[in-house]
């Protein structure tokens, strides 16, 4: 019976949909494998989300509300997670591809002596043993990789697994129970002495189900404002390629791409995006992919299930109008 132990991302004491569909991932683990699912949630509200934790997979929620999870989340959380490891002693640990997660992840798996896995956009449950997934190339090509240690870390993309419905009865087998560690602040630790709240007009474009997103074939600042009242009218958040946020047209946390932002929309609308392997990276989990391009050749179109060759300017006014007049 395999121990899965994942981790529960929480924003304004609840968990967040990435979190939600971690949980949904290792449940779907869990049921696979025959196993169970332990959830670690840590910080302020941890105890208050916990419930519904276990209504939507989990077979026990650890919680940790230490002063010290909020000022030095790094190196608390990661001497949380080291306990609830010891504690839990599970064969799969998931974490989240967020900054924590990708400084958890190599940290606990040398000190667990354990197999990682990194940036999986997929993880599966194969003879015995627990197989990720992850672009590699550029992602021009997949590899399917598995620890040979008694103990997989995989950290997981957005997408990679889907929340599951919440159950009103689902009480779990172990339920709700306190870690049991007092964390105190070392002087060596780093610790966090301001935090700034991205401005989001609209959804966050890891958790958006529509993404509308432009990269140098937009020309220019203005032409993200076009994009803007598109997004406005399918309730989407804007992204951009990475040309587009070197070009200091838009800010960094718009980037989709191997060096921005993996997401997973349900419908993702590319502007002027030639479709190069780093930026499809990103949005590769997307379930319908819409290109709109003037260069009737640009790459992109060979991804796409859907294309339109024409110039975004009339395009999109076209397309927002008629969002307009059918509402």
């Amino acid at each position: 019976m395999a121990k899965i132990l994942a981790t529960a991302t929480l924003q304004g004491g609840a968990a967040t949909a990435a979190g939600l569909d971690l949980l949904g991932l290792a449940a779907e683990l869990a049921g696979a494998s025959g196993g169970s699912v332990t959830v670690l949630a840590l910080g302020a509200g941890a105890r208050a989300v916990a419930q519904s934790l276990l209504a939507q997979g989990a077979d026990e929620v650890l919680c940790s509300e230490e002063p010290a999870l909020a000022q030095s989340p790094s190196e608390a959380g990661l001497a949380a997670l080291l306990e609830a490891a010891r504690q839990v002693q599970p064969e799969l640990l998931l974490l989240a591809t967020d900054s924590l997660g990708r400084d958890w992840a190599p940290r606990v798996a040398a000190r667990l002596a354990a197999g990682i896995v990194t940036e999986a956009t997929g993880v599966a449950f194969e003879a015995g043993r627990f197989v990720g997934t992850r672009p590699v190339f550029g992602g021009k090509a997949v590899a399917r990789m598995a620890a040979r240690t008694k103990v997989a870390v995989m950290t997981v993309r957005p997408g990679a697994g889907s929340a599951k419905p919440p159950d009103a009865a689902g009480q779990g087998s172990g339920g709700v129970r306190d870690l049991g560690l007092e964390i105190t602040l070392q002087p060596d630790w780093p610790e966090v002495v301001r935090r700034e709240v991205e401005a989001v007009s609209g959804p966050r474009l890891e958790e958006a189900k529509i993404i509308v997103s432009g990269g140098r074939g937009v020309g220019g600042p203005e032409g993200f404002r076009v994009l803007q009242e598109l997004a406005e009218e399918l309730g989407a958040a804007v992204g951009a390629s990475r040309a587009a946020v070197d070009e200091g047209w838009v800010p960094a946390a718009w980037q989709i791409g191997q060096t921005g932002k993996a997401v997973a929309p349900d419908l993702y609308i590319a502007v002027g995006i030639s479709g190069a392997s780093q930026h499809m990276v990103g949005c590769s989990r997307a379930k319908t992919l819409v290109a709109i391009n003037t260069d009737p050749d640009a790459l992109i179109f060979e991804t796409a299930q859907l294309g339109l060759i024409a110039d975004y300017r009339e395009a999109l006014p076209a397309l927002a109008q008629a969002l307009r007049e059918s509402s």
